[in-house]
């Protein structure tokens, strides 16, 4: 990536303001200016986490930032109440209080001597989730957004429910990550002698989330809040909607294309969750340049063509063999004028016993496997695109699924958007899940993941009122499959493979469900099949990635990470951990030190659902000199066939000495219904 130094315009940093909030809490920012600012006052673009402007991202604040600042904008990184420097507690993701302190952060913003009164907002994931909340509130000052790696839905593509399956991994390892990150220390040279009161307040009110996530199993009020799909049309500023195909929610920005009706934009490339220009896999692209064609447009009303793009640009990925890591995902740029595109189409492929077809086959039904492992190479649902996170061969999964497999394409075939599998099925149980997974099958018999789907199947007439099944009883079921889009290489075929679990995905059903699949009419899958368009052809190239200086920053300690599969052959239990260092380094400006540590451990008997225990530590650490901090949360989460079962601890040392501790210990009833 390109280092840029010089920009039209000097920078000014402020690295630390307050901003009053109208209850008096002040919210602690970091602001880069063209020096000429207050002469010629400038556009706003502000990002709003909670992830500590002082270390947190200071490196990654440092390479975009700046960038911003030295081409004409006022950049603006804000703590959320609760975190890093800003006063108060965080009590919630996306909680009310949150949006309206970006609506009070964006009047404090327009009243500013060096702001010409209009304001962009944009950010990655939490950033992304609130720049379309805060869009919905219309504030007067805001006139567009860029929301990257984020979701219009919080129930359905979040880290804690997928087709109203717990996921198992994230929806304690998230609450652990979010307790250890709130119970860090504000910075002493920011608050002066106030920031061990402050310290302490913030722990001793901080809650753990994750009692309120699993208390809301169906798709109620506590989701539909911060959700903009209930109601697209309240977004009325521009939006530009970017993601990647190896993100987990890239369902939401073709959903957000086809229900939003102000001006809008989308970028889906095959990165996994981060920011475009450092994304893996690539091909990276120059995203702060993207950026600024887009705010040039919408705050400062250049003409510069890029609203008469394509609604839609897309990397179409081809054929590779499979890996739990790539550099690149070889592919082409495509483009989609409008969305739905206009020669939407799709192709039935029904599910037969021998294989999949276009011709409906009525015949005796098929009976699922009931391997409680399918899955174990699944790879991490939240990539951020790192060493051992992508789907590995699926064979071994294939082989404790029911597959239903196509005939080889010799003319190869593209899709764009989101497979369906409709299924009409009979369980034994009252209860019972169904995971769908679309493969791309080589002539070697290798099996590479294109996408996946869970769903509740006590959910299939939706996610507010589930009803339990009818043992014995025929149902039909529909699934949809993530977003995204793939070109079949010649001699390749299509694997439909359906399991009743997806570890570690999906928390599985308390009991080993016997399901039978009924081929007929009513069993088939929906491929969105794409003609080659006039725009592909038509398409500019984008800029190389180039980025401002980052932080200096020095080495103390080097990063590693290491994700293993244990299988206790006796008892027939498998063991998947995942253990991350960040390492731990120094930046040189300030002489903050910081280090993060997590380690995420899934057990799970193969004949025995109930057995799987999830298990997550975090530890972080941030000092200067002879002032040393170190948070250590850790958490434990089982089930019974009643209730889920949470128990976490919190240690917080200053020095050697412990500053803080505390416990949480709860049951959750599990609503089957």
């Amino acid at each position: 990536m390109k280092i840029k130094t010089e920009f039209p315009h000097k920078i000014q940093t402020i690295k630390h303001i307050w901003i009053p909030m109208p209850d008096g809490c002040r919210l602690a920012a970091r602001i880069w200016l063209p020096e000429n600012a207050e002469q010629q006052p400038v556009p706003a673009i502000l990002e709003y986490i909670p992830y500590r402007k002082n270390d947190g991202t200071a490196l990654r604040d440092s390479l975009y930032h700046p960038y911003f600042a030295g081409h004409g904008y006022a950049a603006m990184r804000v703590d959320m109440r609760g975190s890093g420097d800003s006063e108060g507690v965080m009590l919630d993701e996306y909680l009310q209080q949150e949006l309206d302190d970006a609506v009070s952060v964006m009047a404090w913003l327009a009243e500013q001597s060096w702001c010409d009164g209009s304001v962009g907002m944009m950010g990655k994931s939490w950033g992304g989730f609130n720049s379309l909340q805060v869009a919905a509130l219309q504030p007067p000052e805001l006139k567009a957004i860029i929301t990257v790696c984020s979701s219009d839905d919080r129930y359905a593509d979040d880290v804690h429910y997928k087709g109203g399956c717990v996921l198992s991994t994230d929806m304690l390892g998230w609450s652990t990550t979010m307790l250890a990150w709130n119970a860090r220390p504000p910075d002493p040279t920011v608050l002066g002698e106030s920031w061990r009161d402050r310290w302490l307040e913030r722990l001793e009110q901080t809650p753990l989330m994750v009692k309120e996530w699993i208390s809301h199993q169906h798709r109620d009020a506590y989701w539909k809040h911060g959700s903009i799909c209930e109601n697209f049309s309240k977004v009325q500023c521009a939006v530009y909607a970017v993601g990647g195909w190896a993100d987990p929610y890239s369902n939401a920005i073709p959903r957000m294309l086809s229900g939003l009706t102000c001006p809008r934009k989308a970028l889906i490339g095959p990165w996994a969750h981060e920011y475009p220009q450092r994304a893996l896999p690539g091909p990276q692209i120059g995203f702060v340049q993207e950026c600024l064609r887009w705010w040039d447009y919408w705050l400062k009303d250049i003409e510069n063509g890029i609203m008469d793009e394509p609604m839609l640009r897309a990397w179409m990925p081809g054929s590779i063999a499979p890996s739990t890591h790539y550099e690149e995902r070889p592919g082409r740029w495509v483009a989609e004028a409008k969305w739905p595109p206009k020669n939407d189409e799709s192709q039935t492929w029904y599910l037969n016993r021998n294989g999949l077809n276009q011709n409906a086959e009525t015949d005796k039904p098929m009976l699922f496997p009931t391997s409680q492992t399918v899955g174990l190479n699944a790879g991490v649902w939240f990539t951020m695109g790192t060493a051992g996170e992508f789907p590995g061969d699926q064979r071994s999964a294939d082989s404790g699924s029911l597959c239903f497999t196509s005939e080889a394409f010799y003319d190869g075939m593209e899709i764009l958007g989101n497979p369906e599998a409709t299924v009409t099925l009979s369980a034994d149980q009252t209860e019972a899940l169904l995971a769908a997974r679309l493969c791309d099958i080589a002539p070697d018999g290798s099996s590479l993941l294109v996408s996946w789907g869970l769903l509740n199947l006590t959910h299939c007439n939706g996610h507010e009122n589930p009803e339990a099944l009818d043992p014995g009883e025929k149902f039909t079921a529909k699934v949809q499959l993530n977003a995204c889009a793939h070109a079949l290489k010649s001699g390749h075929r299509w694997r439909l493979s359906l399991s009743t679990a997806y570890f570690p995905h999906a928390w599985p059903s308390s009991k080993i469900t016997k399901l039978k699949i009924f081929p007929g009419i009513e069993t088939y899958l929906n491929l969105p099949f794409r003609k080659i368009s006039q725009e592909d052809t038509q398409l500019a190239e984008f800029l190389e990635p180039e980025c401002s200086q980052s932080l200096a920053t020095e080495e103390i300690r080097s990063a590693s990470r290491k994700r293993t599969i244990e299988h206790e052959v006796i008892e027939g239990s498998f063991t998947l951990t995942h253990r991350v260092d960040n390492g731990r380094f120094r930046f040189v400006e300030d002489g903050l030190e910081t280090e993060d540590l997590s380690c995420d451990s899934l057990s799970l008997n193969e004949d025995k659902p109930l057995s799987l225990k999830v298990c997550c530590e975090r530890t972080a650490g941030i000092g200067r000199g002879d002032w040393q901090t170190r948070v250590e949360a850790s958490g434990t989460m089982t089930a019974t066939s009643e209730n889920f079962h949470v128990t976490s601890r919190l240690e917080v040392f200053e020095g050697d000495q412990r500053f803080f501790f505390r416990t949480w210990d709860f049951k959750v009833p599990r609503e089957v219904v």
